[in-house]
């Protein structure tokens, strides 16, 4: 992380609603109240798979704002727990 990026923490994994081979990757930052999302495809049988880490560091630009207080709190504890559990760069 650098003085220009902001750590976030995996918190979601959901499937795109229009598009079922589309998974939606959640990251969010430890306090819940800011997120990025990053949409993937899903991998092909035998293909060279990207790996998920546990956390990415994002340019704040690019960080959403989660206006519902429910969402936050999950996203708040689900970050904390990720960042106990592991390292930022290890594949989850």
């Amino acid at each position: 992380m650098t003085d220009d990026t902001v750590r976030v923490w995996l918190v979601e994994r959901t499937f795109a609603e229009d598009l079922p081979n589309l998974i939606v990757l959640t990251y969010a930052t430890p306090d819940g109240e800011r997120d990025y999302r990053k949409e993937r495809a899903l991998q092909m049988p035998g293909g060279g798979g990207r790996e998920t880490t546990a956390a990415l560091d994002v340019d704040p630009d690019n960080l959403g704002d989660v206006s519902d207080p429910e969402t936050r709190e999950r996203y708040a504890t689900e970050a904390a727990r990720m960042a106990e559990e592991y390292d930022p760069d290890e594949a989850v």
